[in-house]
C-alpha cells in the first residue's frame, strides 16, 4: 500500500475528501491541508497553524485586539468540502473561533479567508465529528452552504445550523453571510439558553450530511430533553441519532424536520451513530429492499445503547436505509402532525412540548416538526470484541453493493 504521513505525528488527519475529475486527494489536517496524488504523493501542503489565539477572544484578534493571554495553538481541520463548480475548496479550521478559508484547488492559493463579520466564524470547537456542510448549486446562480456545527455552549455566537451564500466571486463581500438575515428571520437555528440552562451539556453533533432531490439532510446526534427534568451530569444523559432535513429553497428553515433513527439486531438496540455514508444500492440491494438500483441509499454504523456517546461500547451495527423510506417515514409523520396529532417533539428548540395543531390551509403546513417514533432497521452486520465500527463507504461492482468499513483498531472490513 502506498502511504502518506504529516511531517508531525501528532497532526492527525481530521478529513478526506477525492475529487470525483482528477483523482487528486484532499487532506484537512491539525494545522495543514494536503493535496496528494492518486498514489498519496505529496503535490502541495498548506499551513494552517498552529497560530497565536485564546478561545476567549470574541471577536478573534484577527479582527481586534484581546485582552486574553494569547499562546500558540493548534487549528484543527472541522470542515473540507469541494466545490466543484467553482474550482475551489472550503476548509475551515478550529483557530479564531472558526475562521474558514477558500484555496485553489490546482494549488491550494488562498483566494480568500472572510474574517470581518460575525457571522464569518462558525464555531471554535476543536473536536472532529462535530462539524459537517453540504454545499447546494443551482445552474447559473451563486451557491449555498448549509452547515451544522457544536457549539460548546456558545449559543449567543454561533448556530447550530445554519444557511449561507456562497458567490461565485471570491472577493464577494456576501460570502458566507446568512442567506436570510433580518430582525424576524433568519436562515438559522440557534440553541436557546433555556435549554441549556435546563441540560448544561447540549449540543448537537453533525456526523454526516448530503443533497438529494429537493433536500438537504444532515445526521445528528443529541442528548434527549425532557421537559421540565435539569440534567446537570454528562453521564446522566441519554443521547439519540436523528435524521434532519430541510428543504434547499427554505430560506427560513420553516421545513425543518427530525426524524430518530436506530439499528437493531435481535433485542439489542443500536442508537449512537458513529459514521454514514450515501449511495447506490445495485441491483441485487436494490431488489432486496424493493427500490430501484438508482435510487439513494444510506449506509449508517451504530454503537449499542444511548448512553457515553464520547466514549461509545464498542459493540456495533451497520444498517442500511433506502431514502425513499426515510421521507416515507417523515411524510407520515407530517400528514399526523397536521391533523393535530402527537407534539411537534421540539422540546430543545421550544423549550416545551408543544401539541400538533390541524392545519386548514395547505399554507400552514410550514413549520418545523420532529418525531418521537423511531426509524428502525435490522442490522446488515456487526462487530463487538473491543474493535468498534468508526466508517463507512460503498460502490457498486457489477450490480452488488460493496461496503468497506473501518474499524477504531484500523482494519478495514470489505
Amino acid at each position: 500500500f502506498s502511504t502518506f504521513h504529516s511531517e508531525n505525528r501528532d497532526w492527525t488527519f481530521n478529513h478526506l475528501t477525492v475529487h470525483q475529475g482528477t483523482g487528486a486527494v484532499y487532506v484537512g489536517a491539525i494545522n495543514r491541508v494536503y493535496k496528494l496524488s492518486g498514489n498519496l504523493t505529496i503535490l502541495v501542503a498548506h499551513k494552517t497553524g498552529p497560530e497565536e489565539d485564546n478561545k476567549s477572544c470574541y471577536p478573534p484578534l484577527i479582527v481586534q485586539p484581546c485582552s486574553e493571554i494569547l499562546t500558540l495553538t493548534n487549528n484543527v481541520n472541522k470542515l473540507l468540502i469541494i466545490d466543484y463548480s467553482e474550482n475551489r475548496l472550503l476548509a475551515c479550521g478550529s483557530l479564531y473561533q472558526g475562521v474558514c478559508k477558500l484555496l485553489r484547488l490546482d494549488d491550494l492559493f488562498i483566494l480568500v479567508e472572510p474574517s470581518h463579520k460575525k457571522e464569518h466564524y462558525l464555531s471554535s470547537v476543536n473536536k472532529t465529528g462535530t462539524m459537517y456542510g453540504v454545499i447546494v448549486r443551482s445552474e447559473g446562480e451563486d451557491g449555498k452552504l448549509f452547515i451544522g456545527t457544536a457549539v460548546d455552549g456558545k449559543q449567543d455566537y454561533f448556530p447550530t445550523l445554519s444557511s449561507r451564500k456562497l458567490p461565485r466571486d471570491p472577493e464577494s463581500s456576501a460570502m458566507l453571510d446568512y442567506e436570510l438575515h433580518s430582525d424576524f428571520v433568519s436562515s438559522l437555528i440557534k440553541i436557546p439558553s433555556d435549554t441549556l440552562a435546563l441540560v448544561s451539556h447540549f449540543d448537537i453533533f453533525y456526523i454526516y450530511g448530503f443533497a438529494s432531490g429537493n433536500f438537504v439532510y444532515f445526521l445528528t446526534v443529541q442528548p434527549e430533553t425532557p421537559e421540565g427534568v435539569s440534567i446537570n451530569s454528562a453521564s446522566d444523559l441519554f443521547y439519540t441519532s436523528r435524521i434532519v432535513r430541510l428543504c434547499k429553497d427554505d430560506p427560513k428553515f420553516h421545513s425543518y424536520v427530525s426524524l430518530p433513527f436506530g439499528c437493531v439486531r435481535g433485542d439489542t438496540e443500536y442508537r449512537l451513530l458513529q459514521a454514514a455514508y450515501l449511495s447506490k444500492p445495485g441491483e441485487v440491494l436494490a431488489k432486496s429492499l424493493n427500490i430501484t438500483a438508482q435510487e439513494d441509499v444510506l449506509f449508517a454504523i451504530f454503537s449499542k445503547g444511548q448512553k457515553q456517546y464520547h466514549q461509545p461500547p464498542d459493540d456495533s451495527a451497520l444498517c442500511v436505509f433506502p431514502l425513499r423510506a426515510v421521507n416515507a417515514q417523515i411524510k407520515d409523520r407530517l400528514q399526523s402532525c397536521y391533523q393535530g396529532e402527537g407534539n411537534l417533539e421540539l422540546n430543545w428548540l421550544l423549550g416545551k412540548d408543544v401539541q400538533c395543531t390541524k392545519a386548514v390551509r395547505m399554507l400552514q403546513l410550514l413549520a418545523a416538526v420532529a418525531s418521537e417514533n423511531i426509524y428502525q432497521c435490522q442490522a446488515l452486520w456487526h462487530m463487538s470484541f473491543r474493535d468498534r465500527m468508526t466508517s463507512v463507504a460503498s460502490y457498486v461492482y457489477n450490480g452488488y453493493s460493496v461496503v468497506f468499513v473501518g474499524s477504531k483498531t484500523g482494519k478495514l472490513k470489505k
